[in-house]
């Protein structure tokens, strides 16, 4: 998907530009990075069948951000779709504004399992606090 295409059709869920959550410099989902990829995400999984979006806090270093969340949605026998959206965004220089966004399907897993491996990979890359789980309004109205 191109970077900055909006794939939202008139009357459909469009992305939030209010973001919210756990800081909007933190991981709230919020600002330029997080509605490209909420828009990214929205080509793929329709935001009304999202069940949570789990937001890490973004990385900035030498003009770039990056950013990176795990979205489910329900599939049968109660497991969930898992997918990670990923965003690098140019926030100085002469490219600013221009931006990479990548949303992949990795897998399902029951829900518990899933709350697990986001907590365990805070503790592996160092963080102080796993990634903020939150619902799709985080990035959608409607």
């Amino acid at each position: 998907m191109g970077a900055g295409a909006n794939p939202c059709l008139p009357g459909q869920i469009t992305p939030s530009a209010r973001g919210g959550g756990a800081g909007e410099e933190g991981g709230g989902g919020g600002g330029p990075g997080w509605a490209k990829l909420a828009a990214a995400v929205a080509a793929d999984v329709p935001p009304a069948e999202i069940e949570t979006i789990y937001l890490f806090r973004p990385i900035k270093r030498e003009g770039r951000e990056w950013g990176t969340a795990v979205v489910t949605r329900r599939a049968p026998e109660g497991r969930l779709r898992v997918y990670t959206a990923k965003y690098m965004l140019v926030v100085r220089g002469k490219e600013r504004g221009q931006a990479r966004v990548a949303v992949e399907e990795v897998g399902t897993s029951p829900a518990d399992v899933l709350e697990q491996v986001m907590r365990s990979t805070a503790e592996r890359t160092g963080d102080a606090e796993p990634p903020v789980a939150h619902g799709p309004a985080v990035w959608y109205e409607g």
